[in-house]
């Protein structure tokens, strides 16, 4: 197990590896019940208490993930540190890495990917193909970029978006100021891209290990509904030469930022047959959570084991077709989910709920995954089991 220390504190929750995780939600939550699987003891690090994935760990800490003094006191007592989300600040990652404890992905990749134009201008200088980009200083700079581009174009901020937070649609030049203003704009902080007319969207996951050796898991189509994906398609209803396609450019995505683990990567498949690439995210991502159910190896266990320095294992699919739901707050309210035994009755559903305390509107709350013989039959299913499902008041 290359990737892990020897020697450390006492152990925690039995004799196996033990990861600590800095972030606690599903993502970490889901990553968890993967490490319990090969006999992990987690450990969460969160900025809240009683998070999803801290109701699963051995142990549970609660401080400010920036802090590099609580990072590295974190570190000391696991045998590696991975990542649920991009979102803290890699120069604090970086003091895990100073003390000479394992942190995967690195804290250098870690930075190339969170700037989302760092990180589109690293995966163009490795020859993958984006929509055209540039960072912009000033509102006149972004007008002078939709007089070049063509409007609409997308304003961008460079860090900490998600889910259609940090993007605004620009349609003329008279709206620049205003969205430059909802984004915070400021110099250094945001970046345009032009807006990409394209067929379907696509992704990927992707594990490399700290070797190099990677798998590619099947090429899915998301859909995507208020700017968060509702609905994944495995494998994607594309041509066999897309597919081959896009498998290549996520694993060449994966290996120009030099990560480690699982990786999800997002994919515009213009009119023209060109793959562009949207997004890249590293760690576990929603696109891939069909995998739990439908592969032989699941891209959380896989991300285990790649961090543990572990043979990955098999990402092929199971079954011929599989669909994943997500499950989304409908309004303010529990997080305890009405319906779930109606959704329970459905044959072939697989639903996950993450344990969150309260809803609101569009939050992720779970998910549900079908298998099928074919797509429209996985589809079906998953979709009338995510229906008997709601998370607070009716929309």
């Amino acid at each position: 197990m290359a990737a892990m220390r020897s020697g450390g504190t006492k152990r925690a929750g039995g004799s196996g590896p033990r990861i600590g995780i800095v972030g606690g939600g599903q993502l970490a939550r889901m990553t968890a019940v993967a490490a319990a699987q090969l006999g992990c003891a987690v450990h969460i690090l969160e900025r809240e208490p009683d998070s999803p994935a801290a109701r699963l760990a051995a142990h549970s800490e609660v401080g400010d993930w920036n802090d590099p003094a609580v990072l590295r006191r974190f570190a000391a007592q696991v045998d590696c540190v991975t990542l649920e989300n991009e979102f803290v600040d890699a120069t604090s990652l970086a003091a895990i890495e100073e003390a000479g404890l394992p942190l995967l992905p690195a804290s250098a990749a870690l930075a190339r990917v969170q700037d989302k134009l760092l990180q589109k201008q690293a995966l163009t200088a490795a020859g993958l193909e984006a929509p055209p980009f540039r960072a912009v200083e000033t509102p006149a700079e972004a007008r002078a970029a939709g007089a070049d581009f063509g409007w609409p174009l997308v304003l961008k901020a460079r860090r900490n978006g998600y889910d259609g937070k940090g993007n605004v649609t620009v349609r003329s030049a008279a709206e620049v100021a205003s969205a430059w203003r909802r984004l915070g704009g400021a110099p250094g902080r945001l970046f345009v891209e032009a807006w990409c007319a394209f067929e379907a969207e696509l992704a990927l996951i992707v594990t490399r290990a700290a070797d190099g050796a990677s798998v590619v898991y099947p090429v899915v189509e998301t859909v995507q509904r208020d700017h968060i994906c509702h609905r994944v398609r495995a494998p994607a209803p594309v041509a066999p030469d897309v597919a081959r396609r896009a498998a290549d450019i996520g694993a060449r995505a994966v290996a120009a930022v030099g990560g480690t683990g699982s990786f999800g990567i997002e994919l515009f498949l213009a009119a023209d047959g060109r793959l562009l690439v949207n997004e890249l995210a590293p760690r576990v991502h929603n696109s891939g959570h069909y995998t739990i159910e439908a592969c032989a190896c699941s891209q959380f266990e896989n991300h285990v084991r790649a961090v543990l320095g572990l043979p990955l294992g098999s990402p092929a699919m199971v079954a011929p077709a599989a669909a994943m739901i997500n499950l989304l707050g409908a309004g303010a309210g529990s997080g305890r989910p009405e319906g779930l035994r109606e959704a329970l009755a459905i044959a072939g559903a697989h639903v996950h709920i993450y344990g969150k305390d309260r809803s609101r509107h569009g939050r992720k709350m779970g998910h549900v995954t079908a298998l099928g013989r074919t797509l429209a039959e996985a589809v079906a299913a998953a979709e009338s089991a995510a229906d008997r499902i709601r998370f607070g008041r009716s929309a």
